[in-house]
């Protein structure tokens, strides 16, 4: 079990349970499983507000899971999303977010909230979240990083327009082991100081 945490301006500012499925010099691939529960801080200055999925009411994660996978060092995660009863691929989501740090529990960043999206039976990706980006912006949420959330953004956009792929397809046609059972999120999960 692996915590995925955000954080924001140093402070823990949301947390989820997830499974650790490859771990390896140059991937970092966690499963976030249906009805893994989410966390929210009950103390802390949140000078941006509370976490959007807290104030939505969202408490859990619905719907299939997803795959994240993280390459050292980079600054966005490719989430691998399934849909309907049959459980067939929907699509890429390029997650902008920090480069995942480790913690003794697992790993902390943030997400951006600019994303890409290229579903399955598109012929293209679509930009997602830009005016939510930039109102995020007004909001004072990054300050001092929005040319870096953009930029990185157009990054993945032309190695897409390239053509280029640095993930593997076959993670589309990945199942999780049936056996596998939802895990909590420790009781001090909100404890351990962030990483830096």
């Amino acid at each position: 079990m692996v915590v995925r945490r955000e954080v924001l301006r140093g402070e823990v500012w949301f947390g989820c349970s997830t499974i650790c499925v490859e771990d390896s010099p140059d991937l970092l691939v966690l499963y976030l499983p249906p009805g893994a529960e989410f966390g929210f801080p009950q103390t802390g200055v949140f000078p941006c507000g509370r976490h959007p999925w807290e104030t939505a009411g969202h408490r859990s994660w619905s719907g299939h899971g997803k795959l994240m996978l993280h390459r050292p060092g980079e600054a966005h995660s490719i989430d691998v999303f399934w849909a309907g009863p049959g459980r067939d691929f929907a699509g890429w989501y390029f997650n902008l977010q920090d480069p995942v740090r480790r913690t003794p529990i697992g790993v902390d960043t943030l997400d951006h909230e600019l994303d890409l999206w290229w579903g399955a039976d598109a012929d293209r990706y679509v930009w997602k979240d830009v005016e939510m980006f930039a109102q995020r912006l007004v909001e004072g949420r990054y300050p001092g990083m929005a040319d870096a959330i953009q930029a990185e953004g157009d990054r993945i956009a032309a190695l897409l327009d390239r053509g280029e792929r640095w993930w593997d397809p076959a993670w589309a046609r990945w199942q999780p082991d049936p056996a596998w059972t939802t895990p909590r999120l420790p009781a001090d999960w909100n404890q351990v100081p962030p990483a830096r």
